[in-house]
């Protein structure tokens, strides 16, 4: 596949992420590792269908322990460190503490591609936190109070281990991309064990609610790992990291377009900042012969 094929695939899954937090709005009240555990394991069946349906099968899983490791850790290391998060700190600076992860891809980018980063790309990564910092804080302070220092911590530790799984994966580019259905799957059933160690259950409630956990285990939390998957191994990393920074843009858009949020001047300013930052980190895509 060529790599400006592969790069819009991943930039797909950019995509299917802006529907996260509306499709997480319209399943209620249902606690995020309960969440988690139903939507993994739609995305996990889901794949495993279509496993079947194209003959692969169990062949295409990983046999190595290392990228089980790799898998599961980006997965579910990710989502169990950001959940804790949000429970130890503010959402809106844990989150944005969070959202570093695009930047440190666009760093590490040239650790396992061997390429040469260059100033369009950080300056695009740079950019785009920059519009997610007004989006996400809105104007309000960063709070310092030493009881958050924990889960700000632990926002950190989510960026590096999401940057570090998606740039570890052009490593693994010879395992096919239905591994990541074992993930998924791997993924569910550890997200139903903490579950069941911190959370009371809640089952969505309507028609509604069902419908948007199943959205979201086909869509941003199933369709959208595989896509990711084939744009980090095959894609341009560097201009996926710096334009993943659409994706809570859109998130907000989307709400916005919904009702479920309100236009700000703020949203708009991010926009700019978000949409220029992907287009200075993508201009090498347009220019024959650079990289």
């Amino acid at each position: 596949m060529a790599e400006r094929a592969a790069t819009g695939l991943g930039f797909m899954a950019v995509l299917l992420w802006a529907l996260l937090a509306l499709f997480t709005d319209a399943t209620g009240a249902v606690p995020p590792f309960q969440l988690a555990a139903m939507t993994f394991a739609i995305g996990g069946m889901a794949g495993l269908a279509v496993l079947a349906v194209s003959g692969q099968g169990a062949s295409a899983l990983p046999r190595s322990p290392s990228v089980w490791a790799l898998g599961i850790g980006g997965l579910f290391g990710y989502h169990f460190l950001y959940f804790s998060a949000l429970r130890a700190a503010p959402a809106a600076e844990a989150s944005l503490i969070a959202y570093l992860w695009p930047l440190l891809i666009v760093l590490g980018s040239t650790l396992v591609t061997g390429g040469k980063l260059r100033p369009h790309h950080i300056t695009g990564a740079l950019l785009g936190f920059l519009g997610a910092i007004i989006l996400v804080s809105c104007g309000s302070r960063f709070s310092t109070d030493p009881a958050y220092r924990a889960g700000y911590a632990l926002a950190l530790a989510a960026a590096f281990v999401w940057a570090s799984y998606s740039v570890l994966s052009r490593r693994i580019a010879h395992v096919p991309t239905g591994s990541v259905t074992g993930f998924c799957l791997a993924t569910a059933v550890l997200a139903v064990i903490c579950h069941l160690a911190f959370e009371d259950t809640v089952w969505p409630d309507g028609a509604i609610a069902w419908a948007a956990v199943a959205g979201l285990g086909l869509g941003p939390v199933g369709l959208a790992f595989f896509l990711w998957d084939i744009g980090m191994k095959k894609g341009d990393i560097a201009i996926l990291g710096a334009a993943s920074y659409a994706a809570p843009l859109l998130s907000t858009v989307t709400l916005v377009a919904f009702g479920r949020a309100e236009a700000t001047a703020a949203l708009w300013i991010a926009c700019v900042l978000i949409t220029l930052g992907a287009a200075v980190a993508a201009k090498s895509m347009f220019r024959r012969g650079e990289t």
